[in-house]
Order: C-alpha cells, then sequence, then structure tokens
C-alpha cells in the first residue's frame, strides 16, 4: 500500500505531532504533505530525516512567524496536493487537513483532534476574546468564518472514516459534520511519567495561562482553603489574571514553566493535579496518573474518557460538576475523604491504558477495518438492462 499522511501544519513538537510521530511508526512508508513545515531542527527528531511536502504558504511572505493569517487560503492549499496514486490517505486534522482532494479508489481516513473549534460552537468566545466582536474587521472575520463553515462541512464528504481522540471530539463531529466516528484517544509517553517513592504535600497545576483553562478558578478556590498548599507552573496570555487571583495568597506559589525532569518530580510529589477545563482529551491528566497521582478535573470533555474505568472500588480520580469555585472546594472536600482509596498502583494501571502501543494497536485495527470495509467487491453492483444514459444500479447478493 502507498500511504501519504497529510499533516496540518509543522511549527512545533507538540500533542498533534506526537500522533502524527506513532502514525509514521505504523506506516514507516508514509509521504508526508503539510500545509507549511518550520519545525526547528531540534524537534524534527521523529520525522527520522524524511522530506515534507509543503503548500504554497510556505513561500508567502512573513509566512514563517505569521503563516495563521493566511487561514483563508488554506482550504486552497490543501487541495493543491496531488495524492494520486495513493492508495490510502491519513489526514490529521483540527483545521484543514481532511480537505485534502482524493478518488473513489482511495480510502481516506481522518484521525481528528477537534473540528475547527473557532469556526463552529466556540465562534462567539473566539471573537470575544480576540476583541473582534464589533467593528469592519469583525464583520471580515464573521465572513471569513462562515465561508469556512461551509468548505469545512463540505470536505467532511470526501473522509471514509473518521476517528477522534475522545468521546467528547466524536460527539463533535457527530453535531458538526453528521458523521459517526470511532475512538482512538491519543498515544501517551507512560514510560516517560513514573511513580516516586517520596512522601507527597501539597496540589498541583500545570497549564498553560489561556482563558479556557481557568487556572484562576483554582488559585481563586485555594484562596478559600488556606490550610492546603498550591503550586501553580505555567505561563501565558491569561498570566495577569492568574497573578490576581494568586495575589496576596500565602498558600499559593506561582512557578514559569519547568524542564521535564523538574515536571516529573513535582508530579511525583503531589497529592493530586487539578484541572478545571474542558479539554479534547487531557493528555496532561494522564501523564500525572502514570506518575501514581490522583487527578481532581472538570467532569466533562475528554476527563469522562480518561476516567471512565474509575469505579467506587477502584477510584483514581475526583471529578467536579462545574467551573466555579464551589464545585472546585467541594471535590477537594471529596478528594481528602478518599484519599487513601485513591492508590498510585490504580492510578498508573489506569494510564497504561493510553500507551503509545496501544495507541498503534487501536489506530492499527481501525484504519484496516476502514481499508478493508471500502474495497471494492467483484460484481457487486451491475447496470440494469436497457437502462439509458441515467443508469440505475442494483446490488448483487453478496
Amino acid at each position: 500500500m502507498k500511504v501519504a499522511l497529510v499533516h496540518e501544519w509543522l511549527e512545533h513538537y507538540a500533542g498533534s505531532e506526537r500522533v502524527l510521530a506513532q502514525i509514521l511508526r505504523c506506516f514507516p512508508q508514509a509521504d508526508i504533505f503539510a500545509v507549511v513545515d518550520f519545525l526547528p531542527d531540534s524537534e524534527r527528531g521523529f520525522l527520522e530525516g524524511r522530506a515534507v511536502q509543503t503548500s504554497f504558504i510556505q513561500r508567502l511572505p512573513f509566512a514563517r512567524r505569521h503563516f495563521r493569517n493566511y487561514l483563508q487560503l488554506m482550504p486552497l492549499a490543501i487541495e493543491q496536493f496531488d495524492l494520486t496514486g495513493y492508495d490510502l490517505v491519513i489526514s490529521s486534522n483540527h483545521a484543514v487537513a481532511k480537505g485534502v482532494l482524493t478518488g473513489p479508489k482511495q480510502v481516506h481516513v481522518s484521525y481528528v483532534h477537534s473540528p475547527m473549534r473557532y469556526a463552529w460552537d466556540l465562534q462567539a468566545q473566539y471573537l470575544r476574546e480576540s476583541g473582534l466582536e464589533r467593528g469592519p474587521k469583525s464583520l471580515y472575520v464573521r465572513w471569513l468564518l462562515h465561508k469556512l463553515r461551509l468548505w469545512d462541512a463540505n470536505s467532511a464528504n470526501g473522509v471514509d472514516q473518521f476517528i477522534a481522540n475522545s468521546s467528547y471530539i466524536a460527539r463533535r463531529i457527530r453535531k458538526t459534520y453528521r458523521r459517526e466516528a470511532l475512538v482512538v484517544p491519543p498515544p501517551v509517553a507512560v514510560e516517560d511519567f513514573t511513580p516516586g517513592q517520596g512522601r507527597r504535600e501539597g496540589f498541583l497545576v500545570v497549564s498553560r495561562f489561556v482563558p479556557y483553562k481557568r487556572v484562576e478558578l483554582i488559585a481563586q478556590a485555594f484562596r478559600e482553603m488556606p490550610e492546603h498548599q498550591l503550586t501553580i507552573v505555567g505561563a501565558g496570555t491569561n498570566a495577569p489574571l492568574v497573578a490576581k487571583a494568586v495575589e496576596g495568597a500565602p498558600n499559593i506559589t506561582l512557578r514559569p514553566p519547568v524542564p521535564h525532569a523538574e515536571l516529573v518530580s513535582l508530579m511525583r510529589s503531589t497529592r493530586a493535579m487539578i484541572f478545571a477545563a474542558e479539554e479534547d482529551f487531557g493528555i496532561t491528566m494522564v501523564e500525572a496518573q502514570a506518575c501514581g497521582t490522583p487527578v481532581i478535573a472538570f467532569g466533562e470533555g475528554g476527563a469522562r474518557d480518561i476516567f471512565s474505568a474509575s469505579t467506587a472500588t477502584s477510584p483514581t480520580g475526583i471529578l467536579f460538576d462545574e467551573q466555579s469555585v464551589p464545585s472546585i472546594i467541594g471535590a477537594l472536600y471529596r478528594f481528602v475523604a478518599q484519599e487513601p482509596h485513591l492508590t498510585a498502583p490504580l492510578c498508573r494501571a489506569n494510564a497504561l491504558r493510553f500507551s503509545e502501543d496501544a495507541f498503534r494497536e487501536r489506530f492499527m485495527a481501525a484504519v484496516m477495518a476502514a481499508a478493508e470495509a471500502s474495497r471494492p467487491r467483484a460484481g457487486m453492483y451491475h447496470a440494469t438492462p436497457g437502462a439509458d444514459a441515467d443508469m440505475e444500479y442494483a446490488a448483487v447478493g453478496e
């Protein structure tokens, strides 16, 4: 089989690139296509010297730093890749990758990290956070997002099989494209996160400081629980709001991002990690579990998949129902009551369900099933005798 892998864009080695790395291990002979490739040399190791074919956007002015400003051209760019001759096309999609053009003899499987959030249900939030609620620029962006929605919905028709990274994203695919999706959770490098032996103290937040992460809510909750220590590690555009929430609270420590080894040490030594975001999946939650660390999390999005195996007799996390200070406080009190039962071995076992090996096995099974389902069978259709140019087709019994 000749295989093409279509990735959105290569800028940093982050979550979607970790998925791409594992897909390349499944299909090492595959050719790679991307809208742009500005991945630094220090982060290209997973490509193992493979060349990446890019679109015309790669050569446009200021593309290296501002390629996202060419979003309106990306549907056109992704459609220009010539995938003739490939038997299997796999797209890694959170924006436009699934829009590649394929023929009836090709199988197109799309692994969806999320439908284009800012063009669909999160449009209002995107416009608000970007300061684009009013004015001429707002009108242009709203028009652009409208055109992107039309293209995005139409391009879904070219996908033979959708794969979602969580049940939450599968529901978004159903709502957005009216298509069903298989669920294959993303790979987590659980071998890089292992339990420690030391004493566990305090609570930990590790997050980007962006609005949807709601880190300030966690800080506000701990201001009302001065008997509990909290360490917050991160940075981002929402840093001033987080800093204001932390100000004057002696039980809260705010730290910038730390190296990987120190991060693992922090995860191993905390009583629990806390998450207040509605995540598409939530890889950091699994990394915490791999360290034998319980999790306190908002019970929507990917958290439901991660902790679905937890029962009253083998819990590994505490979920709260609302993104609010009282809900977080209530969850913390429930954690304290149940803490003796949220053991490191149970947490570690839960994390192993999302290993890289498990991802490759599930992903390969899903792709092969899609390829088999799309394979034409001899004599599957025949022309009805006497049919004219508007040819009718009748299914032949198998």
